[in-house]
């Protein structure tokens, strides 16, 4: 017997249900005692959107002074969509400091960069190195790597300059 298409895709959408005998495909249960409950959450929502609107509220304020007619012809103009706008922007940056923590997007230390250049020119003086590279053969991956970061430097030049070559002039 042929079952209508409809069934067919239907019975394909469907999701399908793990085994329960696997235990390596079961869910690890989470027994956390540190998640915040949806009081907490909803309170902290209202802090930071009442911050962030009267931060924004301040900006507007500041852009109409300093816009002059423009600016409040400009926010007025936003009418409704001001409050769901300052509550997106709160949220979004709320997201986003969760992620730069979550995440250690913090750039090294001065000292890290210092460390490392001095290491780069101590081996690139050091005629011993260069003798150690050729030998075990790694000195044409050396190479590679310099003619890839070349590649890359020439490659920002053409973007910057718009033009394959030369500058417009114009």
């Amino acid at each position: 017997m042929v079952r209508p298409i409809s069934a067919r895709l239907a019975q394909a959408v469907r999701p399908r249900r793990l085994p329960q005998s696997n235990p390596r495909l079961r869910q690890q249960q989470r027994f956390a005692s540190s998640t915040p409950t949806s009081e907490e959450m909803q309170k902290k929502a209202q802090d930071v959107f009442a911050s962030v609107q009267k931060g924004l509220g301040q900006a507007f304020e500041a852009g109409k002074k300093f816009l002059g007619p423009v600016g409040e012809k400009a926010g007025n103009l936003l009418g409704a969509y001001r409050e769901p706008l300052q509550y997106n922007f709160a949220v979004f940056r709320e997201v986003l400091k969760q992620v730069y923590v979550a995440e250690r997007l913090q750039p090294p230390p001065l000292s890290a960069f210092a460390s490392v250049y001095s290491t780069l020119w101590s081996r690139a003086r050091n005629p011993q190195y260069w003798r150690e590279l050729a030998r075990s053969g790694d000195l044409t991956k050396v190479g590679i790597y310099a003619l890839e970061a070349y590649g890359i430097f020439k490659i920002g030049e053409i973007i910057g300059r718009r033009s394959l070559v030369g500058y417009n002039i114009q």
